[in-house]
C-alpha cells in the first residue's frame, strides 16, 4: 500500500448532489463518495447534512492514506462550501489551498430573434 503526503480533494457540489474525490498530485483517484453512496436518497442528498457527511468521510479516508497537505478544488454552487472546509480542517489536514473552479458563462447564450408578425 502506497502512503501519500499530499493530495488534492475535488469537491463539485450542485443543487441536486456533492461528489467529492480524493487523488494524489498526479490526478490518480485515491477514492470518492457522493450523497448516494452515503446512503441520502431525492431530495435529501442536497442538504447540508449530506455535504458535512461526505468531507467527514473523506477527511478519513485521506487520514487512512497517510494525507496530511490538501489542495481542495470547489466547483459549483451551493449551501455548504465554507462548511465543507471547516469540516476538513477540523479533521487535522493541512489545507494548502483553496481554488474555486467554477465555471462562469462570459458572454452567455445567443438572444433570440426578433419575432416578425
Amino acid at each position: 500500500m502506497k502512503t501519500y503526503k499530499y493530495g488534492i480533494i475535488y469537491i463539485n457540489s450542485t443543487f441536486n448532489n456533492t461528489i467529492s474525490t480524493l487523488t494524489d498530485l498526479f490526478g490518480n483517484t485515491l477514492g470518492w463518495y457522493s450523497s448516494g453512496v452515503v446512503g441520502f436518497k431525492g431530495p435529501k442528498k442536497s442538504t447540508s447534512l449530506a455535504s458535512q457527511t461526505i468531507s467527514e468521510k473523506i477527511s478519513l479516508l485521506a487520514i487512512n492514506k497517510n494525507i496530511k497537505i490538501v489542495d481542495i478544488y470547489i466547483k459549483g454552487v451551493s449551501i455548504g462550501k465554507d462548511l465543507i472546509l471547516r469540516i476538513i480542517n477540523n479533521c487535522g489536514i493541512f489545507i494548502r489551498s483553496i481554488t474555486d473552479v467554477t465555471s462562469l458563462p462570459h458572454n452567455g447564450c445567443r438572444k433570440k430573434k426578433i419575432r416578425r408578425v
